[in-house]
């Protein structure tokens, strides 16, 4: 774009915002493109950046915190306005936990005049890649007050060995 300066006097401004825009278009679709993984880095992910903190909430998903302890994995995850009933939790296999909502109120809001409308309804789903593999044995998951927390047992992994070499 070519700025008149009679007409625009900060045209020069202007056009660096343009670029500076552009630019920032640009990177975020790198960042947002899903060639990311989306564990952090401390659970030994490539990810940690800001596509991992905001992918979740551009795509309508719930957010998910994994810790770790002793042995256990702790999955935290919020989900307000989902009744227990209504959530759903699977191991998929030894490093991915699957973690699904559905709302089951049907009900039609004979009101369609809204000047905003950001919350969502119907149902969600989310693969969490854990960062070491669980087992579901003494696996427990409580819902309270929105909010889903899940303890996950570690497995033993394997102690290490010496190969011999011939």
């Amino acid at each position: 774009m070519v700025w008149d300066r009679r007409r625009y006097p900060f045209g020069s401004i202007g056009q660096e915002i343009d670029e500076m825009m552009a630019e920032m278009e640009a990177r975020f679709q790198d960042i947002f493109s899903g060639s990311r993984t989306l564990l952090p880095e401390t659970a030994g992910g490539a990810g940690g950046g800001m596509a991992d903190r905001f992918m979740p909430a551009i795509r309508g998903e719930f957010r998910v915190d994994v810790s770790d302890h002793e042995d256990e994995l702790v999955i935290v995850c919020d989900l307000p306005g989902f009744e227990k009933d209504g959530v759903s939790v699977q191991l998929i296999d030894p490093r991915t936990l699957e973690i699904a909502t559905r709302s089951s109120t049907g009900k039609k809001d004979e009101r369609e005049n809204y000047y905003m409308r950001e919350r969502m309804y119907g149902s969600m789903r989310r693969m969490v890649r854990l960062p070491v593999e669980v087992t579901e044995e003494g696996a427990q998951a409580t819902f309270k007050n929105g909010v889903l927390e899940v303890h996950l047992k570690k497995t033993e992994m394997p102690s290490v060995r010496s190969i011999q070499i011939e």
